[in-house]
């Protein structure tokens, strides 16, 4: 399938090379429809421009690089952040960007914000889940077990959170028109860790909260494969968000040297990427996807 510039929408497109799917000299139309990208050689995907976009955690780091890339490409994005998240942002959110207050642990505040997102008249299509929360602890330390609340906040952001978004996102994505003949509606990207895979010490609550959320990866996509939405999963190794503001330059290299190549700090904008790669391939499903420069974290 021969790439196509956002040019060429409406246009004829010659394939000039073999493999591109087509045969040498042959020709596709393309036409764009909101919310969808038709093309008429079989192949139509999930067009980003002309969709509405939920990212959770919109207000910063992960989620602010990928709502800022969703609207720069034509999305109508809602940022879900908590009150005190949305007002540190100030007036740095970007246009195309609406950020909503809420926690994306309450049914009711979801569901309101999802209201929103519908009421733009723009297809629901794109979910995001960046939400999260992580803070140390071990199981048993010199001062007693592990703090029984610390880990059940841990779990309810990380993974009931997701969850929540997921499943009432869904119920909406689920209402819209399929952009083709196989009932391809929209897609949900969650968000895990290689923490998921190798946490470290001090890690047991953020992965498994994290691992908790690879887990659903599977699962969902097929519950919602009848619906057309596929569920996918990004792992993201050390990346350098507003979490890592505060260490030294010392700290800050001695992470970098643990990743093999290449040995920096992964960036958001590399997830919002990532992110874009997902939405737009429509054979991508029930996949958890490291991004992590071949780190695989050691003990301590």
């Amino acid at each position: 399938m021969p790439i196509l510039s956002r040019r060429a929408v409406g246009s004829t497109v010659e394939c000039a090379r073999a493999g591109c799917g087509l045969r040498p000299g042959a020709s596709i139309r393309v036409q764009l429809t909101k919310g969808q990208l038709a093309v008429t050689n079989e192949r139509t995907i999930v067009e980003i421009s002309g969709s509405a976009a939920i990212v959770t955690g919109g207000a910063s780091g992960l989620g602010a690089a990928t709502a800022k890339r969703f609207a720069e490409l034509g999305a109508t994005v809602f940022g879900l952040d908590v009150p005190q998240s949305i007002e540190r942002a100030g007036d740095s959110v970007p246009a195309g960007v609406t950020l909503i207050p809420a926690d994306v642990t309450s049914g009711d505040e979801v569901s309101a914000a999802i209201a929103k997102v519908v009421e733009s008249g723009a297809p629901l299509r794109i979910v995001v889940n960046c939400a999260g929360v992580g803070w140390a602890g071990r199981i048993l330390s010199k001062n007693g077990p592990h703090d029984l609340e610390l880990f059940r906040t841990v779990i309810t952001v990380n993974l009931l959170g997701t969850f929540n978004v997921m499943r009432l996102a869904a119920d909406a994505i689920a209402k819209t028109d399929p952009v083709d003949e196989y009932g391809q509606r929209g897609v949900v990207i969650n968000t895990a860790s290689v923490a998921a895979f190798e946490g470290q010490v001090g890690q047991i609550a953020y992965s498994a909260s994290k691992g908790g959320v690879h887990g659903m990866t599977v699962p969902a996509a097929r519950d919602l494969a009848q619906f057309g939405i596929r569920v996918n999963t990004i792992a993201p190794g050390i990346i350098d968000t507003p979490m890592l503001a505060g260490v030294t330059e010392e700290y800050r290299k001695g992470l970098e040297a643990g990743v093999p190549f290449p040995s920096r700090l992964g960036r958001p904008d590399e997830y919002a990427q990532l992110s874009q790669y997902i939405v737009e391939h429509d054979y991508l499903n029930g996949e958890t996807i490291r991004m992590d420069g071949a780190l695989r974290m050691a003990p301590r």
